[in-house]
């Protein structure tokens, strides 16, 4: 069965980890898929597999913390493919890790800036698209970090990404009615470039009730039920998908 079928998703941090996962997995269930991210040459070589595999995917490079990277993918979504039904804001930043206090301006304001704004400017872009088609979904990838827990070093990534929450519930009250949902998917560790090494990831591990960290996959998985009508009464809400994190923190 395919979910996707006659859609079109913007997908950011498409060129690797959970958003390259969700790049394929959307693709094989039937929609066609605009991947942004910074880095060019990895972007262009998930576009050329999912191209392969007999999917449709361009390319759009560009750092999601400008507006114009998401104008630009949703003008591409639009020229290229027809319109836009789905965004999956994916694209992250963990940021300089340190206790608050020797955290400079700069070094909050870029992990503000990839986390927390560039969901703002995506739905910005992405919204008025979706209601030419008479609707859609947005997914903002989220974490634990914020929601459930602090993590020591960590407090301008928690801040960011619990601020998803209010985007998401923002969003839901702004435009529910017109045929638009937005939620948030709240991944445990999963084993992406952000995990660190053996030693961070075993560490992680121990933070969940499955003693284990999620492969890139299984959150793809979470995301594509946001995506489809699968969810289609699911809106300002969020989507664990963290091994039982949040359950065994209370």
């Amino acid at each position: 069965m395919t979910l996707l079928d006659g859609k079109v998703a913007i997908i950011t941090g498409a060129s690797s980890g959970i958003g390259k996962a969700a790049a394929m997995l959307f693709s094989a269930h039937g929609a066609a898929v605009v991947l942004v991210a910074r880095r060019e040459d990895s972007l262009n070589s998930v576009a050329d597999e999912i191209r392969a595999r007999g999917g449709r995917a361009i390319a759009v490079a560009g750092d999601v913390s400008d507006a114009r990277t998401h104008r630009d993918a949703v003008t591409s979504a639009q020229t290229t493919f027809g319109g836009l039904h789905i965004a999956f804001n994916n694209a992250g930043l963990v940021g300089t890790t340190k206790p608050l206090v020797e955290i400079e301006p700069e070094q909050w304001a870029e992990v503000m800036a990839v986390n927390l704004t560039a969901a703002f400017l995506g739905a910005k872009a992405q919204i008025p698209a979706m209601l030419e088609v008479g609707g859609g979904t947005l997914a903002f990838t989220g974490s634990f970090v914020g929601n459930s827990v602090g993590l020591p070093g960590m407090a301008p990534y928690g801040v960011a990404k619990a601020g998803l929450m209010g985007l998401v519930r923002g969003i839901a009250a702004d435009y529910a009615a017109q045929g638009i949902r937005a939620n948030a998917l709240l991944p445990g560790g999963t084993a992406t470039d952000m995990a660190g090494d053996a030693a961070q990831r075993e560490w992680a591990a121990g933070l969940h009730a499955m003693k284990r960290i999620a492969q890139p996959e299984e959150i793809a998985q979470a995301a594509l039920f946001l995506a489809s009508d699968m969810s289609s009464f699911v809106t300002g809400s969020a989507l664990w998908a963290d091994g039982g994190n949040a359950a065994v923190k209370m």
